[in-house]
């Protein structure tokens, strides 16, 4: 992933979500209004409790990690790391540490549940990034991934057929700064057979859909979208201008569209033998 910059006007490669730009802080809000309330009952049914030693990687704005030193309090503990951490607070049992997942070494069997969202999506090298998730996890350990599959997000209602359209353009745009990027935004659908392929056994996959209106975070989060990747969108073919009208469109209350599937998957580390 290239190195942070404090800069606005990024190029249309690397990694597309960094952290030193003025937008990350309403992308981290808007992810943890839209997918907190799907991340964290799945991480509470793994039996999740205090004493667990527990990564989070990438971990954005931090609120997942948070949540996590909470509920393993007072003995566990909760190693956050992302490229550029600058935005998650500390809190109690919470290490916060800048890692590159790519490059970077990660300790081995020591941690009894690791948590991945919206991360390997992004990243060129996620299959040998999950292999390195997987010698993280203790035997009995839980791997957690929640990734979109954004191949189906039709507009339901909207005012004619070009504002569809566009809202499709948008999307489609979208989608192919983000593979010029090295991602792959139907990872989603990827992850359960790359846990399978790991070595991971139990594997429990639950997707997630809804329908995106004007208040709605994930809306919201699209709306954010059109500021964040400007530029990467400009290079796919998009005109300001249309960038604008989609805009508008996303603030019309009457405006109602199919969110992405994000899929939640775990699976397990075996008891008593090393991952493949």
């Amino acid at each position: 992933m290239n190195q942070p910059t404090a800069t606005t006007d990024r190029p249309a490669t690397g990694y597309a979500f960094d952290n030193a730009t003025d937008h990350s802080h309403d992308q981290h809000r808007c992810l943890a209004a839209a997918y907190d309330p799907v991340t964290l009952p799945r991480l509470a049914a793994t039996g999740l409790r205090s004493g667990w030693d527990c990564l989070e990687v990438g971990a954005g704005g931090g609120s997942v990690a948070q949540w996590l030193a909470r509920r393993v309090a007072p003995h566990g503990t909760v190693l956050a790391t992302d490229v550029d951490p600058r935005h998650i607070a500390s809190a109690p049992g919470l290490t916060v540490r800048a890692h590159d997942l790519e490059r970077d070494p990660l300790p081995e069997n020591a941690f009894d549940l690791v948590v991945a969202r919206l991360v390997l999506q992004h990243l060129p090298g996620r299959r040998a990034v999950l292999a390195k998730l997987v010698r993280a996890l203790r035997p009995g350990g839980v791997l957690q991934i929640d990734e979109f599959d954004t191949s189906y997000e039709p507009p339901l209602l909207a005012p004619d057929e070009e504002s569809a359209e566009l809202y499709s353009a948008f999307l489609r745009a979208k989608s192919d700064a983000l593979r010029a990027a090295g991602g792959d935004p139907q990872w989603g659908r990827r992850v359960p057979s790359a846990l399978r392929e790991a070595g991971l056994v139990g594997i429990d996959t639950q997707p997630y859909v809804e329908v995106r209106h004007a208040g709605s975070a994930s809306l919201q989060l699209q709306l954010h979208h059109t500021h964040h990747l400007r530029d990467r969108l400009v290079a796919q073919g998009m005109t300001p201008a249309q960038l604008e009208r989609v805009r508008e469109l996303m603030t019309d209350p009457s405006f109602r569209a199919a969110s992405s599937i994000l899929y939640s998957t775990q699976g397990r580390r075996p008891e008593g033998r090393d991952p493949r």
